[in-house]
């Protein structure tokens, strides 16, 4: 309490210079100082602990100045945070009458000055910093609390660029940076989330100096970890303005944890999912955010099982209701609803039909949004297998649900897990190798993009085409070698993983068995060999059309 003493006692002089708008009587309770003395550190000029506060995000600030105001801190802000602590009735000093030097450039210069920046990086236990801070007069500033200028947000609202380069924030980073390096000393803030938590450890007369610095240094890891997700999405902007589409000669991706895994592929293995907030991303669309509706908490393999699903059923035209089932990230059962007379729900029946062993335990996606006669169907569906077991899956995902339709889903099990998602747009994609990342566009062509160039005599009906069409819609979601054999708006088998087409080709006129008579087959690479390899095993079989890539040296023998 000696350090409260000889504050309690010195004057404040920046705090009462000509101009300040403070009053005297203010002034006068500044120099009273709480029993939790905030800090061992006395200001060489005789300032009481002071808190900066500076945020754009104000949740919570008016409450955290209270708190700072009443143990003892002088509380500084700037601008429109100035002007809400002071409507809250909460004493406050403007920034300008510690810097004794007003806001210019229409804001861009408000605490870049030594009177802020020195206070804040002043080392307390080196003598030359004691005395330069003493010499020139300036407070110690013990607390920081900034967030930034809304940048992301200003881009995704389309603002112009002259606005967004106006987001961009200066003054904030190098505060927030400047405390965050002299965290022994400092407490810098950036998130409304950790107001109350350090009222509470400052309040606490008991702290230990370990607790102390634990709680400092992960503060101080938040804040450059805040600039460095600000500064990541900066750059992405700034480069999409320049860079023409290459990709970029540095890269960083800021991510947000969303939640700890119960394991990863394996039990042994810790597992988390992040959130991506890049530009690309802004949409919040795609599976990392979809919203878990009902069930068990979501596990790693449960994510890669959901994308895999939901990636595929989003490649169909929401015009024509479509369902996907996928087990170990491959569709097993793929159905359309303009294959099934237009009904969704036979459309869901035939995709767990295509292959109901593999269904039982997987994923089911749809592309439209789930009423209650669609939840009922899926509740009390019965497996091909033996008309009388349930089907029994780990969850269901779809765009949206109907009030009535999500609550007849969640009586189906307690632990099915519902989501919701928003469909993600084609952008890029990372795949971590050893020691690097592997950057691509997203496969974003669809059967509407792409002419189908016919390469034999005999050419392919229209329902012939509509099938190929479909059929290579959902090859290019199977695992290679990929083999998909279908009819109009219906996966009838794939083959998929093997490391030879022909396997995969037998497996997936297995799946098909009777209904191969007739069928399509699209196959996502080249056939290498004609003659007793993949294309005669499938025209013995029955399937009558075939698309695949081309490029074989041997294209003209399958043909």
């Amino acid at each position: 309490m000696a350090a409260a003493s000889a504050v309690a006692a010195v004057a404040i002089p920046r705090a009462m210079r000509a101009g300040s708008r403070v009053s005297s009587s203010r002034s006068a309770r500044r120099g009273v100082v709480a029993s939790a003395s905030p800090s061992k550190y006395a200001s060489p000029n005789g300032a009481k602990p002071r808190a900066l506060i500076s945020v754009s995000d104000k949740t919570g600030m008016t409450d955290l100045a209270a708190g700072l105001a009443k143990l003892g801190y002088e509380v500084i802000s700037t601008g429109g945070s100035a002007k809400a602590i002071d409507a809250a009735g909460v004493d406050v000093t403007p920034v300008d009458e510690v810097t004794d030097f007003p806001e210019m450039l229409d804001g861009r210069v408000k605490t870049l000055h030594p009177a802020v920046h020195g206070g804040i990086l002043a080392r307390r236990d080196v003598d030359s910093h004691v005395a330069a801070v003493k010499e020139h007069d300036i407070g110690y500033v013990d607390v920081v609390v900034v967030n930034l200028y809304p940048f992301r947000e200003t881009v995704a609202s389309g603002a112009d660029f002259a606005s967004c380069v106006e987001n961009i924030d200066i003054g904030g980073p190098a505060m927030i940076r400047a405390a965050a390096k002299n965290h022994p000393f400092v407490y810098v803030l950036v998130d409304a989330e950790d107001y109350q938590p350090l009222l509470d450890h400052l309040s606490d007369e008991n702290r230990s100096d370990e607790d102390d610095s634990k709680m400092r240094k992960k503060l101080a890891w938040k804040a450059y970890q805040h600039c460095a997700s600000y500064d990541s999405v900066v750059a992405e902007y700034l480069w999409g303005e320049i860079g023409e589409g290459a990709p970029a000669p540095e890269r960083s991706v800021p991510m947000t944890l969303m939640d700890t895994l119960r394991y990863g592929e394996n039990p042994h293995q810790p597992a988390a999912v992040y959130a991506d907030a890049s530009l690309a991303e802004a949409e919040g669309a795609g599976v990392g955010r979809a919203i878990l509706h009902h069930g068990k908490e979501m596990s790693y393999n449960n994510y890669l099982d959901a994308e895999a699903a939901y990636s595929c059923v989003s490649d169909f035209p929401t015009s024509d209701p479509s369902c996907v089932v996928v087990k170990h990230t491959n569709p097993c059962g793929v159905a359309s609803a303009s294959g099934c007379d237009g009904d969704i729900l036979e459309a869901y029946r035939q995709a767990v039909r295509a292959d109901p062993i593999s269904a039982f335990g997987g994923i089911v996606a749809f592309n439209c949004e789930l009423t209650a006669e669609m939840a009922k169907e899926i509740r009390e569906f019965r497996s091909p297998t033996d008309d009388e077991t349930r089907m029994f899956y780990e969850i269901v995902i779809a765009p949206s649900y109907t009030e009535e339709g999500l609550e007849v889903l969640k009586g189906k099990s307690k632990n099915l897990r519902i989501l919701e998602a928003k469909p993600r747009l084609p952008s890029t994609t990372l795949r971590q190798v050893g020691g690097g990342w592997l950057q691509q566009a997203s496969d974003s062509l669809l059967p509407e993009d792409i002419e189908f160039e016919v390469q034999s005599e005999t050419q392919p009906t229209p329902e012939q085409l509509e099938a190929l069409k479909f059929a290579w819609r959902c090859v290019k979601h199977v695992k290679s070698n990929a083999i998909t054999v279908a009819t109009k708006g219906r996966l009838l088998g794939m083959g998929s993983g093997q490391p030879n087409r022909v396997n995969s080709v037998r497996i997936a006129l297995e799946k098909a068995a009777d209904e191969v008579e007739g069928s399509v087959l699209a196959s996502d690479a080249f056939f290498p060999f004609a003659w007793g390899d993949s294309v005669e095993i499938a025209c013995q079989a029955g399937v009558k059309a075939i698309a695949h890539p081309g490029g074989a040296m041997r294209d003209q023998e399958a043909v």
